[in-house]
């Protein structure tokens, strides 16, 4: 037996596995590490948060990923570099981590690495009837591997894709597997650069669970920061969107779109929801100069009100009522307090964090991915019913040597 395969099937064996999740989001802020021990598999996955740290991001590191970031026309050169480039510089992070936790490589099992998404393209969107949904994240996992000297499992997204799903998103196993509750109703919203939510009953019936994307999360906003004040990232506490006013004519173009009437599971990226997303409604709506606190404060609200209508609509042709949902919140946005407080006032909801669950809203989604990586190693089968969510193991396995 190869001595790759051997340890493998050693750490599958295992009663608890020392694995690291990593996650880098569409709004480029970072790299989330959470280093992780899980046992178990399934339904009875229990995970707990060793250590976790998000490493920000240089200017460089971000220009260099904007040359290709849901663009159409690319240096196809600078494509292949980065997919090396951006393995070697989170393998760099990770050994970073680890060494600042005083953690060995030879205490950590896996490495469940996420990738930077490049470019999401499913069908309804690149509308080319040859073509299968399709999208592409980088950051080599062969390079993570050999240069930690850990066994990774990247490139998640593809096998969902092979098994008849559009990629994304993926939350739905984790979310089902640590955070379902039998007589609890819950959303367990995730607020990053896009918006998704799992939908939890409180049967537990895997049947009636699903996972979608909303529409735009935080992406537009930092868009929008970052061209008006280039100094800032994001609109730190909805300082900028508090002072404007919500313009209805811009918000009601900005919601006009088929994505909105699509019915659920459904995925989208800034390929969509991008600059010139608004810029066609800013046109619609004949404005020409608008201020940039009220472009902020339509955006924040558009955001808002996309997220509520989802979870309403997720609720309404069923038994339950909207009240009976708890939602539980992770991402950046949950940091919006303007963001935050719209929803309280658009869904009849109580609302928590993550946190609350004992899982970091900061770490969820690294979490997650630590939790897929575990399932293709050590998991058993687990049948979602004739929902569009595919087998749970996903991942390519890179061997350090």
């Amino acid at each position: 037996m190869n001595k790759n395969i051997k340890v493998l099937y050693q750490i599958a064996q295992k009663q608890t596995r020392k694995i690291i999740g990593l996650m880098s989001g569409t709004s480029l802020d970072g790299l989330d590490i959470a280093l992780c021990e899980i046992s178990g598999s399934g339904e009875n996955t229990d995970v707990k948060i060793i250590q976790f740290e998000t490493i920000d991001y240089s200017e460089e590191i971000k220009i260099e990923i904007r040359k290709v970031f849901a663009q159409k026309n690319i240096d196809f050169q600078h494509l292949v570099l980065l997919n090396e480039w951006i393995g070697l510089l989170h393998a760099e992070m990770i050994n970073e981590s680890l060494k600042k936790w005083k953690v060995s490589s030879d205490e950590v099992d896996l490495i469940a690495s996420h990738g930077q998404t490049v470019l999401h393209a499913p069908k309804f969107l690149h509308k080319q009837e040859k073509f299968p949904n399709a999208t592409l994240q980088i950051g080599d996992g062969d390079h993570i591997a050999v240069k930690t000297g850990i066994i990774t499992l990247s490139d998640f997204r593809q096998k969902h894709i092979a098994a008849g799903g559009e990629g994304a998103p993926l939350a739905v196993y984790g979310d089902y597997f640590l955070f379902g509750k039998k007589g609890e109703n819950r959303i367990m919203l995730n607020m990053g650069g896009i918006a998704n939510f799992t939908y939890l009953p409180a049967t537990l019936n895997a049947e009636e669970t699903f996972v979608t994307d909303s529409g735009p999360g935080n992406t537009l906003i930092d868009l929008f920061v970052k061209q008006y004040y280039p100094e800032k990232s994001y609109d730190k506490d909805a300082e900028i969107a508090k002072q404007g006013t919500v313009n209805k004519l811009l918000l009601q173009h900005l919601k006009d779109n088929d994505f909105f009437k699509k019915s659920f599971p459904k995925t989208i990226g800034q390929e969509l929801f991008g600059a010139n997303y608004v810029n066609t409604a800013l046109e619609k709506s004949n404005i020409q100069n608008i201020p940039a606190p009220d472009l902020l404060a339509t955006l924040t609200r558009f955001s808002a009100e996309t997220i509520a209508e989802a979870i309403q609509y997720a609720v309404k042709n069923t038994s339950y009522k909207i009240e009976d949902f708890k939602i539980y919140m992770s991402g950046g946005g949950t940091n919006n307090p303007l963001l935050v407080s719209w929803l309280k006032e658009l869904l009849p909801c109580q609302f928590y964090k993550s946190d609350d669950l004992g899982i970091s809203s900061d770490a969820k989604e690294a979490v997650l991915f630590a939790v897929l990586a575990n399932e293709t190693v050590a998991g058993g089968d687990f049948n979602f019913g004739s929902q569009k969510i595919p087998s749970v193991t996903m991942g390519k396995i890179s061997m350090p040597n």
